[in-house]
């Protein structure tokens, strides 16, 4: 596109969007938008944005994810907030300065309307282009899948949670089930109602799983303070949750997960899967930091487990390295 033109890698994220450009992320806001209800008109976007959830009134403001479970769920203001992004790095339309080249991610196998939802937001701010998260990540974490060879991602988002299995290039088999690190702090919000009949609200719960969570036991308990309401009086009561209360809650939630990635190692043949024994399944996403989820997983499966060095980076990062070999890529792409 010229030397004015910038090449940017987009992982346009349930819970965050990431932008890389050289294979480095250089901006990561959460991707949250906050509209008013009367004019209409996106006030805030990101960290700003994500600072009012719970705490504004909703007759007058919407606080609201621009994407559900991978997908987006709100296009105008998916336009708007790429353009502020894209804006922000210096990404956009200006003197001597060429459109970006942008390599946007989402999850395998949704529908060609929502692939064409994902594109068409993000050709107002340059030449779009899309490649699948589990590819994007895959390249991020220099997995070799231009060999014959099997190689297996799981990739844990907060909306959606991916597993697929990729050699030349192409995803052989793969599966998306749109669960993810969202749907833990939903499970933590229902254990509490329900053990303690106390109200907490998603911030605070993702608090808690953060702080303390994990998806097996420790050998070290640990515990946090946190205040919710009680569903009688109304009034709010001090509560303190620890570390297996947590592993209880989300036991079912990961049940599922794993069911998915069970079934994807199903259908894969034999001698990938081979492979896949032999090198390991390639654990990223923002819900693989749950403490103890590749050992938990590796017990589930049989099959080796392990967390990548760049667990939140990789799909962004993976984008910006798709630019170069995108009609490689593009041969096994689904079209729009």
């Amino acid at each position: 596109m010229g030397m004015f033109s910038k090449e940017l890698g987009i992982d346009l994220g349930t819970m965050f969007t990431r932008i890389a450009e050289d294979g480095v992320v250089i901006l990561e806001e959460p991707s949250v938008v906050s509209v008013d209800i009367d004019r209409q008109i996106m006030v805030a976007l990101g960290r700003e944005a994500q600072g009012m959830i719970g705490r504004v009134d909703a007759e007058q403001m919407q606080v609201t994810r621009i994407l559900q479970h991978g997908v987006v769920a709100f296009y105008e203001y998916t336009e708007k907030f790429l353009e502020a992004l894209v804006k922000r790095i210096g990404g956009g339309m200006g003197f001597l300065r060429m459109r970006p080249n942008l390599m946007i991610t989402h999850p395998f196998g949704i529908t060609s309307v929502e692939r064409r939802a994902v594109q068409e937001a993000a050709l107002s701010v340059g030449d779009a282009r899309l490649v699948p998260q589990p590819v994007a990540a895959a390249l991020g974490v220099d997995l070799p899948i231009g060999t014959p060879s099997g190689n297996m991602i799981v990739l844990l988002g907060a909306g959606a949670s991916q597993a697929a299995v990729i050699a030349m290039h192409t995803i052989v088999s793969g599966e998306t089930l749109r669960i993810g690190g969202l749907d833990l702090d939903e499970a933590i919000v229902t254990y509490v109602r329900r053990k303690y009949g106390l109200i907490i609200g998603l911030p605070t719960a993702e608090q808690v799983k953060l702080r303390i969570g994990a998806a097996i036991p420790l050998d070290e308990e640990l515990s946090i303070d946190i205040q919710g309401q009680d569903q009688v009086s109304g009034l709010p009561k001090p509560l303190t949750l620890t570390t297996g209360e947590i592993v209880e809650a989300v036991e079912d939630t990961l049940d599922q997960i794993f069911e998915t990635v069970r079934r994807v190692l199903e259908k894969t043949q034999p001698e990938l899967a081979s492979d896949i024994i032999d090198r390991g399944i390639a654990l990223c996403g923002g819900a693989a930091l749950l403490r103890g989820m590749d050992k938990l997983m590796t017990q589930n499966l049989g099959v080796p487990v392990y967390l990548v060095d760049n667990p939140l980076s990789c799909v962004a990062e993976g984008a910006c390295r798709a630019h170069g070999m995108y009609d490689l890529l593009n041969r096994n792409l689904p079209q729009i």
